[in-house]
């Protein structure tokens, strides 16, 4: 019985440490496709070949058949034009750096995955979640290029609906591979039943924030007000709400006001929970977790005042991204803590 129980934790070591390595990957994409959106990178590439397309030009002839093809599209035409190949170039490396890096991680994910299970060293309550996540990651790379589509029909930019689409889909794969190192690398396993009713209103919180940030980042409105607190000369900006309920989701001002109100009403929550839980428990990881929110939080909010400052200046918009999943990460291992302490005390 001993020697299964360690042939079982040893496995658990495996599998929790090659998740950790696709999730740290993972948050290295997401920060890597706000850079190729920032530079204007996305729609550089204007074909997807899943195989071939692992090959960048290599000669001279190749890069100006890749430029010709980009010279037919939108971008270049209403935006671009005039852009040698010098600069064609430069946003050519971002965008294809993020689809290999792509490719890159579902070979990380899906080798593994595939001598785990062959190796009997996945358990069968595991499996169904590892193969979800298979499942979603190559969703994500059709719904990549369902989104670059967008940009290569009238339009010189993407949808914001497609965008935020992506974004999100990357972050409930990271999340959900969190959880599961969390889960895998604990001897007590708390389900996603035993999370707290905050734990889950932080949790959605934090993640409709980050959707939020993809329709700031899909419509540019972060440029519109390089204001803050003010955004221009007043707190609700003007024409706020004046195209409908569809400015939810296509007014600049309304998605940009909106944005800021909910990442405020974040704020408070995180801190409140944070301190009172830094004040009742004594549960090391409980308060390790509330320290680790405070500190992202603190982290975040200063890059996204930045972030507006600067007129969106691409390190701080990138990093305020990326500062956005590792405040989900805090919340997540916060939300395991709890869960965790509640099995300890009734153990």
């Amino acid at each position: 019985m001993t020697s299964i129980t360690a042939d079982a934790q040893q496995n658990a070591r495996w599998i929790a440490g090659w998740l950790t390595i696709c999730a740290i990957t993972i948050l290295g994409m997401i920060l890597l496709g706000g850079v190729t959106r920032l530079t204007e990178s996305g729609l550089s590439m204007v074909d997807w070949r899943p195989i071939m397309g692992i090959i960048p030009p290599l000669t001279e002839a190749q890069w100006l058949d890749t430029f010709a093809a980009y010279q037919q599209y939108p971008e270049y035409q209403k935006l671009n034009q005039g852009m040698d190949l010098a600069g064609f170039k430069q946003i050519f490396w971002f965008e294809y750096l993020h689809r290999v890096l792509g490719r890159l991680i579902g070979l990380m994910y899906f080798v593994p995955l595939v001598i785990f299970a062959m190796r009997r060293m996945i358990t069968p309550q595991l499996l169904p979640t590892l193969i979800l996540l298979l499942t979603l990651g190559a969703a994500q790379g059709l719904l990549g290029w369902y989104m670059v589509q967008s940009g290569l029909v009238d339009r010189p930019s993407v949808s914001q609906y497609r965008l935020t689409a992506h974004l999100g889909v990357a972050v409930a794969i990271y999340a959900l591979m969190i959880w599961l190192i969390l889960r895998v690398g604990s001897d007590r396993s708390p389900s996603l039943k035993a999370i707290p009713p905050i734990g889950w209103v932080l949790l959605i919180g934090v993640y409709t924030l980050i959707l939020s940030g993809g329709f700031m980042a899909g419509t540019d409105a972060g440029f519109a007000y390089p204001t803050w607190p003010l955004m221009g000369e007043t707190f609700v900006p003007l024409g706020y709400y004046a195209e409908g309920w569809q400015a939810t989701f296509e007014g600049v001002a309304t998605i940009h006001f909106n944005h800021r109100m909910l990442a405020y009403a974040l704020a408070l929550l995180v801190l409140v929970v944070s301190i009172k839980s830094l004040r009742q428990s004594d549960y090391l990881p409980v308060r390790r977790g509330a320290g680790c929110m405070l500190l992202a939080l603190t982290f975040q909010v200063g890059l996204g005042i930045g972030t507006v400052l600067t007129q969106v200046a691409i390190p701080m918009a990138a990093t305020h991204q990326v500062g956005a999943v590792l405040l989900l990460t805090a919340v997540l291992y916060w939300i395991h803590a709890q869960t965790d302490q509640k099995l300890v005390i009734s153990a």
